[in-house]
């Protein structure tokens, strides 16, 4: 199985998953803040910042510097001031106590050393109307993507969401290889 990195720019992965269709189906509007763990370069975060805009803030952390520095800078270019983001490991991230409208997770909680703290954590983060979205792999075979072994089956990541003390509010398909959990605390 190819292991493909795709990063905020790549046209192929845009072909397959929409970022903006994504946000759109979760409810991100100005003035919402959006937390983003596992931010990568900003797939989904730049977008969130641009939708949010100057009332709303959009927090984005993951543990490759590498990944943030291209973050920043593209956030610096677009002049998207409400776009904070810092390399840090999302087991040890609370950004804020019950102030967020959304926490997000694209394609990454299967990633995270430990997921059940990460998903304690987002609990911390959201306020009570806030919601917690989990974007992931399908568990199936494909050419790209992580081994379907590491991958959380829908079961799975249910199980893991609701033992954190959350409420799925729904579970659908968001395109050809990924499935999205809503869930609230």
């Amino acid at each position: 199985m190819n292991k493909r990195q795709f990063r905020s720019n790549d046209p192929e992965r845009q072909q397959w998953q929409d970022p903006e269709k994504i946000l759109t189906t979760i409810g991100v509007i100005p003035g919402k803040i959006f937390i983003d763990a596992g931010c990568g370069d900003g797939y989904f975060a730049l977008p969130a910042a641009r939708r949010v805009g100057p009332r709303g803030k959009v927090y984005a952390v993951d543990i490759d510097a590498d990944a943030i520095k291209r973050l920043q800078e593209q956030a610096a270019r677009e002049g998207l001031d409400n776009l904070f983001s810092e390399v840090r490991e999302a087991e040890e991230t609370v950004v804020c106590e019950g102030c967020a409208d959304f926490v997000f997770f694209g394609i990454d909680l299967h990633d995270f050393r430990d997921p059940s703290q990460v998903l304690l954590n987002a609990k911390k983060m959201l306020h009570p109307q806030g919601n917690l979205i989990d974007l992931d792999w399908k568990d199936q075979t494909m050419e790209f993507g992580p081994p379907l072994q590491k991958r959380f089956s829908i079961k799975k990541a249910r199980h893991l969401i609701e033992s954190a003390g959350f409420t799925i509010a729904s579970v659908s398909d968001a395109g050809p290889y990924h499935y999205l959990i809503i869930a609230s605390p």
